[in-house]
């Protein structure tokens, strides 16, 4: 049996972050250990005659490891240094799933988040689904995939969301040639009227450990602010890659993610971050996503794209959403169509509640300032 933790400082955190309505989840890396790992040291000290031989993918005795062990075994993604657990095995089954009770009832996480969702087995992630809703049954499972058809993953019998990667790029890249087709093509894939992913609440972002910042892939700081506005209007749940709410800068460096990741300190950014009034911006579009069930549940119907402009409606049962996004240096006007028959209304919720008048089922948007969007609720 595991130990108990309640009073740790981990569990006292959660409780505050709890207290004040925030959810938490913890990264669990169930597909490789360290070479450290007590079982695989196990291993090393008494051989054959180790009784976690078999927790670990590929380990056969007899031949050596690039480390000199005297033994082989598969490590992740060519990298010796970290040890595939073989997840077929009910030991190491039963061991995570220990884990998992105990960061359940001793912390009160709310969910995980899978590292390399993409290389598990899908019979192990069905299991893995059933215990932990079992757990508690709104626990949230997200996988890291990277390639191919997200519904493999994410669907009712295994995890709940998965790392959108296809949009991941098109976020910044159609800013940066703009282009605005090319994401348009990608929402209209995954969540248009007939798209793969209209069900799925892929798991958005525009930065995260494994790649550049986002501030580093734009040539003009001004597109952070469109960018933002799209990954909190779009289907799926947006999410903030720390640091980067403040235009934070960095690149990987002779194959090292060092720069992506750094000691902030939080009480100096305010004064000393490139881009001060991002933050600001992002904590508007986040009021605006969490107080409107059209954008956070509702189908996306694209109105209108260009190079440098998009308009799309969400659309839920008691709410619907016109989002016009302009990435050029240049006030945009806009013309949409309406989703909706009889509407005669539209009040841009994300500026100050200006009002909009439609007609024959059009409306006429004068003024979109530049790198900026409205959101109008439609009435």
């Amino acid at each position: 049996m595991l130990n108990y933790f309640p009073n740790s400082p981990l569990a006292q955190l959660i409780a505050a972050f709890h207290a004040n309505g925030i959810r938490v989840i913890l990264d669990g890396v169930f597909n490789h250990v360290g070479r450290d790992f007590w079982a695989f040291r196990d291993v090393q000290e008494r051989r054959e005659q180790s009784a976690y031989g078999g927790w670990f993918q590929g380990l056969t005795f007899g031949q050596t490891s690039p480390y000199h062990d005297p033994f082989a075994y598969e490590g992740w993604n060519g990298h010796y240094d970290l040890v595939k657990l073989n997840l077929h095995n009910p030991d190491v089954k039963q061991h995570l799933f220990q884990a998992i009770e105990m960061w359940r009832r001793d912390f009160q996480i709310d969910g995980l988040r899978l590292d390399v969702a993409d290389c598990l087995d899908f019979g192990f992630l069905r299991e893995l689904g059933t215990f932990c809703r079992n757990l508690r049954s709104d626990f949230w499972l997200m996988g890291e995939v990277v390639h191919g058809d997200y519904r493999r993953w994410a669907n009712a019998d295994t995890i709940d969301s998965v790392t959108n990667y296809e949009c991941y790029k098109g976020l910044y890249s159609s800013l940066l040639d703009k282009n605005y087709f090319e994401i348009a093509y990608a929402l209209n894939r995954q969540f248009g009227a007939s798209g793969l992913y209209r069900e799925v609440p892929l798991y958005n972002f525009a930065d995260n450990h494994d790649v550049d910042r986002v501030a580093s892939q734009l040539t003009n700081p001004a597109q952070l602010y469109p960018l933002y506005c799209l990954l909190f209007t779009m289907p799926g749940v947006p999410s903030l890659y720390y640091g980067s709410e403040w235009g934070l800068e960095g690149k990987r460096a002779n194959g090292s993610d060092a720069p992506l990741r750094p000691p902030l300190d939080r009480a100096a950014l305010p004064q000393t971050a490139a881009q001060r009034d991002i933050a600001s911006a992002i904590a508007r579009l986040a009021r605006l996503r969490q107080n409107s069930p059209a954008l956070r549940y509702g189908d996306y119907r694209q109105l209108f794209v260009s190079h440098e402009q998009l308009a799309f409606a969400r659309q839920a049962a008691d709410e619907s959403m016109i989002v016009l996004l302009n990435a050029s240096d240049q006030p945009a006007s806009f013309e949409v169509n309406l989703p909706l028959a009889g509407a005669s209304q539209l009040v841009d919720v994300l500026n100050d509640g200006e009002v909009f008048h439609a007609a024959q089922g059009k409306v006429r948007i004068d003024t979109v300032w530049p790198h900026w969007a409205r959101v109008l609720e439609v009435r």
